[in-house]
């Protein structure tokens, strides 16, 4: 039996990275782990049940990947982030698809995108 699988995100900068998905997207952090105390940072973020790894190592994702996130109520979700009124990231109403979910995808620190979307239920 298989699991849900853990995207590895590329990364660049800790401060941004750590500001991005914990203090704006709200994840928690799980782990951080350096070979070295000089070494690339690799650390584990999770809210919900989303669990994402960002990694500082060469290799180790591509920047500019894109990774689906499903949300309880993706409106609910932007109107959270909206109100924070962070840094370089505003984002604007999600729209319905054609194939039935309503989405908004957002760029991280690394140009990473990262779309939040709920099903439809009408």
């Amino acid at each position: 039996m298989l699991g849900p699988p853990t995207p590895i995100l590329r990364s660049f900068d800790e401060r941004r990275a750590k500001r991005f998905y914990l203090d704006f997207l709200g994840f928690e952090l799980l782990f951080e782990a350096r070979q070295e105390p000089w070494a690339p940072l690799y650390m584990g973020v999770k809210r919900g049940e989303c669990m994402l790894h960002l990694s500082e190592h060469y290799g180790d994702g591509t920047p500019g990947s894109s990774v689906r996130i499903p949300v309880d109520d993706v409106k609910a979700y932007m109107a959270e982030l909206r109100a924070k009124e962070f840094e370089n990231s505003r984002p604007g109403e999600p729209q319905l698809q054609e194939w039935g979910s309503w989405e908004i995808t957002i760029a991280d620190p690394a140009s990473n995108r990262l779309t939040f979307y709920t099903e439809d239920k009408a």
